[in-house]
């Protein structure tokens, strides 16, 4: 038998009946799930020095267990001195069973070691039941050495999912144990 997360054993065991019988699904196959989870992180400064776009690639690559791709700039910005298809991000786009780790390391592992945590955003949806968050600096992963990271930057998360509105995202978000302050 192959390895399943334990989010994800979670999902299918608990979280789907607790969604079907609070929204009154009529299959269970209607219940909302996570499709994806997109950790992106800018870096501006990269016009200047490649170094820290390498750096950003790897630390992404780290904190998320899979490799992470260069992102360009969709259109010039002569203020901030940028030309259309510089590379000036990297991203990881996560499913299966790597989001699903990736989800439980980041609430119950990362989030709890940011200063002053209270949790994060409630309402931060877009509309369609998908959430983004921003994590203001790397470190608080743990597969982050402090010692060898060319600076301190933040990332973002996106996390969409199939949920029809935000109050199913956020029923869906809350059962995997989302740490929402409002």
């Amino acid at each position: 038998m192959s390895y399943v997360p334990a989010l994800k054993k979670h999902y299918k065991d608990n979280i789907i009946k607790e969604l079907v019988s609070e929204f009154q699904y009529k299959s269970i196959m209607q219940a909302p799930k996570i499709e994806k989870i997109i950790v992106s992180m800018g870096v501006g400064d990269a016009v200047k020095n490649k170094k820290l776009l390498d750096s950003a690639v790897y630390e992404l690559s780290q904190i998320t267990g899979q490799r992470a791709v260069k992102t360009k700039a969709k259109k010039a910005i002569a203020g901030f001195k940028i030309r259309q298809g510089q590379e000036i991000g990297a991203k990881v786009t996560l499913r299966g069973n790597i989001m699903y780790e990736f989800l439980y390391k980041l609430i119950n592992l990362a989030l709890p070691r940011v200063k002053d945590f209270r949790g994060v955003n409630g309402n931060a949806f877009d509309g369609n039941g998908n959430y983004s968050f921003g994590i203001a600096e790397q470190i608080i992963f743990s597969e982050i050495d402090y010692d060898k990271i060319e600076r301190i930057s933040g990332l973002n998360v996106t996390i969409v999912t199939t949920a029809l509105n935000d109050r199913e995202g956020k029923a869906l978000l809350s059962k995997f144990g989302m740490p929402f302050s409002n």
